[in-house]
């Protein structure tokens, strides 16, 4: 059986379910490639007292896992919720044609715990992310999540840091003829060093040591309610 194991967003993240799942499986692996871990792999591997495997993108993207599944129980850990990445929905759908069971166990994500900002989570539109290389066009989803008055929730790859993701923003910005007021920044959402921060793009220049992982918000039409709640992160 193949199974998908979600671990939110901290250490205690995953459930006790998670945990005893964990344990039962003959071969657990930890994916590696989608986010910069806020904890030690160490401090993960003791708390379920058994040995992790580091499963990179093409370990993953090969699938596998779902050939491993058919001999034994084998598990995949997934920092935040188990099916955020569409490789990890694949996964189960190939996990399924070949005839072999497969399971995703849930946790916090990135998109429960930004309703911290105090935007409303019915009010946000298409996800997008800025790539660690030179691009732009992640700034036609945030238009058009402008035009319907949709929040922007925006990931960052992997390694990329605060400084380097405002660059790339600003640009994509400039070129796409985008103009905005305030950004919402989140540090380590869900963990005891979590910030949220509410900055013009000028402040936000001048930030220094956010730490990953990391996202940015783009608000958009605000209600009073949101308004008001932002404002305390000024």
């Amino acid at each position: 059986m193949l199974y998908l194991i979600g671990l939110g967003l901290n250490f205690d993240g995953i459930s006790s379910y998670g945990i005893e799942i964990a344990k039962r499986c003959k071969r657990l692996y930890l994916e590696s490639y989608t986010v910069d871990f806020p904890y030690a792999k160490g401090d993960l591997q003791e708390l379920i007292g058994k040995k992790l495997i580091d499963a990179d993108r093409s370990k993953v993207e090969s699938l596998e896992l779902v050939d491993e599944a058919k001999k034994m129980d084998v598990g995949l850990l997934i920092y935040g919720s188990p099916l955020m990445a569409t490789t990890h929905i694949t996964l189960i759908q190939e996990a399924k044609a070949s005839g072999i069971k497969a399971k995703a166990i849930h946790a916090g994500s990135v998109f429960d715990a930004v309703a911290e900002t105090g935007l409303q989570l019915y009010k946000f539109g298409k996800i997008t992310s800025i790539p660690n290389f030179k691009a732009d066009s992640f700034a036609k989803t945030i238009q058009e999540n402008l035009s319907m008055h949709a929040h922007s929730l925006i990931l960052v790859d992997i390694g990329m840091e605060f400084v380097d993701a405002l660059e790339s923003l600003e640009n994509a910005l400039k070129i796409h003829g985008i103009k905005l007021d305030k950004i919402v920044i989140c540090q380590t959402l869900g963990t005891k060093n979590k910030k949220i921060m509410y900055k013009t793009l000028e402040e936000a220049r001048g930030l220094t040591g956010v730490r990953r992982p990391y996202c940015i918000v783009i608000p958009s039409k605000l209600h009073f309610a949101e308004k008001e709640f932002l404002e305390t992160f000024k």
